[in-house]
């Protein structure tokens, strides 16, 4: 007895990448929705308490925030020249460039990590023992802060894995000029990334810093 044809779900490669990068762009949709939540929960308690988040924002590690938004900046950069790497049939500068991004990203983990410490020292986590308790607003930006920069900070650790595993199966011939599909969608999700830093970066670090 003669088994039906297995259905195709994709007629050609170009069909599939089409479908691919929708499917990107309608999940990053719904995660600029989220973070959009919490950018206009900040703009609002921004303009109702203006000088208890001025106060708050001087509080934050200007160093350790620009050091992260030249990390991310540099490593989009990156990220970009191993998708092109890729397109043009260039398997090992594709590891090599994935493979620079995915560091930049540890180290941002890691600036973070010492901030977050600092921040703990420094007793600006909401809660009893909040260092700025003269001022009741400013828990607010503290929450908002540990939210948001938690919240990229997993965004950040979910892309790293990706770059982990592009690098290897690009290592393993994987990818090609021909199918390149995957490396350009975590190209995609990364230069997500970036953009959320970007938007955080004067919310949390420059804003009512300076006058």
């Amino acid at each position: 007895m003669n088994e039906p044809p297995a259905k195709v779900q994709f007629d050609n490669l170009e069909q599939q990448h089409d479908a691919s990068r929708l499917g990107m762009w309608l999940f990053l949709a719904t995660e600029f929705l989220f973070f959009g939540v919490l950018f206009m929960a900040f703009a609002v308690h921004h303009l109702l308490h203006p000088q208890a988040f001025a106060s708050a924002v001087k509080q934050t590690n200007l160093l350790c925030g620009s050091i992260n938004a030249a990390l991310l900046l540099t490593s989009g950069l990156t990220m970009a020249l191993g998708v092109t790497a890729i397109q043009n049939g260039r398997s090992r500068a594709c590891v090599n460039w994935v493979s620079l991004t995915l560091i930049l990203g540890l180290v941002f983990l890691a600036v973070k990590g010492a901030e977050y410490a600092g921040d703990i020292s420094k007793g600006l986590v909401p809660g009893r023992h909040f260092a700025m308790n003269g001022e009741p607003a400013a828990q607010i930006f503290f929450w908002l802060y540990w939210l948001m920069t938690g919240l990229h900070a997993i965004h950040l650790i979910v892309g790293i894995v990706m770059l982990a595993a592009i690098a290897w199966m690009t290592k393993q011939g994987r990818f090609s000029a021909r199918y390149a599909t995957p490396v350009e969608l975590a190209g995609i999700y990364w230069g997500f990334v970036d953009l959320i830093w970007i938007f955080l970066y004067p919310l949390l670090y420059l804003i009512g810093r300076v006058k």
